[in-house]
């Protein structure tokens, strides 16, 4: 079972309360990580990563264990704890500005 904690405007739209828990399979990358949140909430789509590109969108970043992982490959293994359902997988909206 994989936690992922998302931003506030995404659990808005994609109706949830809290953490999402998911299970993922054998493997727990971003990659699977994201395919089933999108699979368990289709209005997610597009949101977190392009759809044609499945490339991270600009402005959204991945963290766990308090590791940046958004520049990571999508299909390398996630934290150890993470895979555990110990410590959370963060979908994280950037901020920039000026």
């Amino acid at each position: 079972m994989i936690r992922v904690q998302l931003p506030a405007h995404l659990r808005t739209l994609g109706r949830v309360e809290g953490e999402v828990q998911l299970h993922v399979g054998d493997t727990a990358t971003q990659r699977t990580v994201l395919d089933a949140l999108e699979a368990s909430y289709p209005m997610l789509r597009g949101t977190i990563r392009d759809q044609l590109t499945m490339r991270r969108r600009p402005f959204v970043r991945f963290f766990a264990c308090q590791q940046d992982l958004s520049h990571e490959a999508p299909d390398n293994p996630l934290p150890d704890e993470v895979a555990r359902g110990t410590e959370p997988f963060l979908v994280v909206g950037a901020m920039a500005g000026g």
